[in-house]
């Protein structure tokens, strides 16, 4: 059925999509971390500090962008929106490495939080999850997502004594808004955007009962 919402309220949506998009959740999730526990990166200075937040920009965004751009470009899909299954299967191992390798990595480090390493756990596990349910379903990665970085703002809560309500309450809108917007522009249907958001939260429960 074709999708009759206004021309601007798909803009907006669209405009959503792109700010919000599944690559950037990691480096918003960082951020947020910066915020509300500086603290925890109290044994660095503001230099690394800043390079910590790059270096995570650039592999956990970057380098999967560019490799769908490249898989485009060599004509192994058909554009970068990735809008069938089979466009999907490469992209979701190439995330699944980098996941992998921050999850690896943060393990070592005794300079950021732990909350780090049930996150990044936590999205390698939704990628490997995601790969094995694209082929019965075109799950939605946005719904994937928004829903990990809401699960994983809330469950900072349990194991940091910090007031985290208005981050927490946020993260839920920012949920909200953006499954709405998959509603709006794309070709998911509501079955994909919940198996989605219900492989984001489960993900990062299990991991942080895993690592914690």
């Amino acid at each position: 059925m074709e999708n009759q919402s206004p021309k601007f309220l798909k803009m907006i949506a669209h405009f959503v999509s792109y700010v919000l998009h599944p690559l950037f959740i990691p480096t918003y999730f960082f951020l947020y971390l910066m915020q509300v526990m500086p603290f925890e990166f109290a044994s660095i200075t503001d230099w690394q500090l800043k390079m910590k937040l790059f270096s995570v920009f650039w592999l956990t965004a970057f380098f999967p962008a560019f490799a769908v751009f490249l898989l485009w470009r060599l004509k192994f899909s058909d554009n970068i929106f990735l809008k069938t299954q089979k466009e999907r299967i490469i992209p979701y191992v190439i995330v699944m490495f980098f996941y992998w390798w921050m999850y690896y990595l943060s393990r070592n480090f005794t300079d950021q939080p732990l909350a780090l390493k049930y996150f990044y756990f936590g999205i390698f596990i939704a990628s490997a999850i995601g790969l094995t349910v694209n082929n019965f379903m075109k799950v939605s990665l946005h719904a994937m997502g928004v829903s990990g970085l809401m699960m994983a703002v809330a469950l900072v809560s349990f194991y940091y004594p910090i007031n985290n309500l208005i981050w927490v309450l946020l993260s839920i809108m920012i949920a909200a808004i953006v499954v709405s917007a998959r509603m709006i522009v794309s070709d998911h249907t509501n079955k994909e955007l919940v198996v989605g958001f219900a492989i984001g939260i489960s993900t990062q429960l299990a991991a942080f009962f895993w690592v914690i």
